[in-house]
């Protein structure tokens, strides 16, 4: 995982010292390489969901990934404004996410099942996010983490209520 120095931030006048930027920036940048991740594999899981809910599910999921797409911005654009730089790149992504790793070779209602195992897991460290920045007394990055947090958890109720249960 990469750190931030003060020597690699852009100058700001944004008020927040220095070491509070810097731990906003790393943690706004693990978010955001969990949330491209999420919105790879809610892609991967469109192009590739078959079976009898194609329909409702390869919709489900686009508009899941456009949402994604949205709150990575939100996080990115964050970070770039407490004086860092927002790290998308896929090989970046790739060190930073702490989500578990999609399977490629799987069918059906694993889709959602794994989307949701994701989902979970990004929406818990989302959560155990907010914390430092308020206590760091950075309450727009609060305020975001909090924003992409609701979200996050009304997504999980509309796909987890996609998972049958027996």
């Amino acid at each position: 995982m990469t750190t931030t120095t003060v020597s690699e931030m852009r100058p700001t006048t944004i008020g927040l010292p220095d070491p509070t930027r810097i731990e906003m920036i790393d943690l706004l940048n693990a978010r955001l390489a969990e949330s491209l991740d999420l919105g790879l594999q809610a892609r991967h899981a469109h192009w590739n969901i078959r079976g009898p809910q194609f329909a409702a599910l390869h919709d489900l999921f686009a508009r899941f990934y456009a949402d994604l797409d949205r709150y990575s911005d939100l996080l990115a654009e964050r970070a770039v404004q407490l004086g860092g730089m927002a790290e998308g790149t896929v090989r970046a992504v790739g060190n930073r996410s702490s989500l578990p790793v999609y399977p490629v070779a799987i069918e059906g209602s694993e889709h959602v099942r794994c989307i949701a195992t994701a989902l979970t897991s990004w929406s818990g460290s989302l959560r155990r996010s907010i914390v430092p920045a308020s206590e760091l007394e950075d309450p727009v990055t609060a305020d975001i983490l909090t924003e992409i947090s609701r979200g996050a958890d009304k997504w999980l109720w509309q796909i987890e209520a996609c998972i049958a249960r027996g």
